[in-house]
């Protein structure tokens, strides 16, 4: 099994709060690493329906005959399960008695909130990161490839094909989650709002736009976007406000959580096709925000991340705020480095007050380098 950076902050929390909640989107290995990590606690998953008739219908008894350290997997089957947890958790106030996970994040944090809030610590997995794959020699050494494949574990443990994979999994996604989120009574209208998501990455978000384009209201595309955050399919970035020019846009950019599933959303199935493909470079920039925010999940925190634009289209890619330091970045696809690459970083750095030591162009070559502009990073490195 490939090592997930969570796991140390995962089990660092079974020794301080009661209840862990692990959350994510579906198929990121979830299952696998609660199963395989933490042998140490008993694991149940109410997938099983003698189990989950079990936990519906006897919750006490269900904890009991299953005593502690337990994991309860695909806990929102049973939502009158939490009460009893929480009944059990306030009786022995004992850390490390619970792992609650699944795949319907929406219900599951529901249920979180009504019943285990202050009692548990929330902690969200995602697919597999550059620097998981590395070290283990399986990311791919082609950006493209790496961009069409992404990093859903199953392609990786199954050697499945992307153009295999993503086709099923959306199918799965929108029978299973979508479906018992919201009452859609077209759901090859919500397929078409999804690829037309994946046609804007890394781009402004207008929903009237998106709604238009979709032959929807601007409402039902909020909806439909909140489900899609919800289940951590996408993400919004929001734009820096703590800046020195009112002139700001203030509409946050759209990305997708993994690339794989936005290039099979733009139809693509070979990675030779993406060298050519008119959104590589917002697809680059995906990726590599993306690695940023599996970075902070890794670490049991929500990203500190932004954007900066002004009215002039004057723009830094990323922002990363680290306690009293801003990070800068800009993201260029290409290969080749260029001093041009960091103008925009340097014209943000005197509004800012930003040393050079924190600009940073992320591209598409193989090698970190240090200039007296700043540094390049390597999307390797990420």
């Amino acid at each position: 099994m490939i090592k997930r950076t969570i796991e140390e902050k995962l089990r660092q929390m079974t020794t301080k709060f009661p209840v862990v909640t692990l959350t994510g989107t579906r198929q990121c290995g979830k299952s696998t690493l609660l199963r395989q990590r933490f042998s140490d606690f008993k694991y149940i998953s109410l997938e099983d329906l003698d189990n989950r008739q079990f936990a519906v219908e006897d919750p006490r008894g269900f904890l009991m005959n299953f005593g502690t350290p337990l994991i309860i997997d695909e806990s929102q089957y049973a939502p009158n399960l939490f009460s009893y947890i929480q009944t059990a958790v306030d009786e022995k106030n004992k850390s490390g008695m619970y792992i609650l996970s699944g795949s319907h994040n929406f219900l599951l944090m529901e249920r979180i909130s009504q019943s285990l809030a202050g009692r548990t610590a929330v902690l969200k997995l995602s697919p597999f990161s550059v620097a998981e794959l590395k070290n283990v020699s399986l990311l791919p050494q082609n950006l493209n490839e790496w961009l069409l494949t992404g990093g859903y574990p199953r392609i990786y443990d199954m050697n499945i094909a992307p153009a295999d994979f993503f086709p099923n999994y959306i199918q799965t996604y929108i029978e299973r989650d979508v479906r018992l989120l919201r009452n859609i009574s077209d759901l090859s209208q919500f397929v078409r709002f999804l690829k037309l998501c994946a046609g804007r990455v890394a781009q402004l978000l207008n929903v009237a736009s998106l709604a238009s384009e979709c032959g929807i209201t601007v409402p039902t595309a909020n909806a439909w976007l909140s489900i899609l955050e919800t289940s951590h399919v996408i993400f919004l970035l929001k734009p820096y406000y703590k800046n020195y020019n009112k002139r700001l846009v203030k509409s946050p950019k759209l990305y997708f959580c993994d690339t794989g599933l936005a290039s099979a959303l733009l139809g693509m199935d070979d990675y030779r096709q993406i060298e050519t493909h008119y959104l590589r470079g917002e697809l680059f920039e995906n990726m590599v925000v993306s690695e940023f925010v599996k970075k902070a999940y890794g670490q049991g925190r929500e990203p500190d991340l932004y954007f900066w634009r002004d009215s002039n289209n004057e723009e830094v890619d990323l922002l990363e705020e680290r306690g009293a330091v801003l990070e800068c970045y800009e993201i260029k696809s290409t290969a080749t480095m260029h001093t041009e690459h960091f103008k925009s970083l340097k014209s943000f750095a005197k509004k800012a007050d930003v040393g050079i030591g924190h600009l940073h162009v992320v591209y598409g070559g193989d090698t970190d380098i240090q200039t007296s502009n700043g540094d390049y990073i390597s999307w390797k490195s990420l």
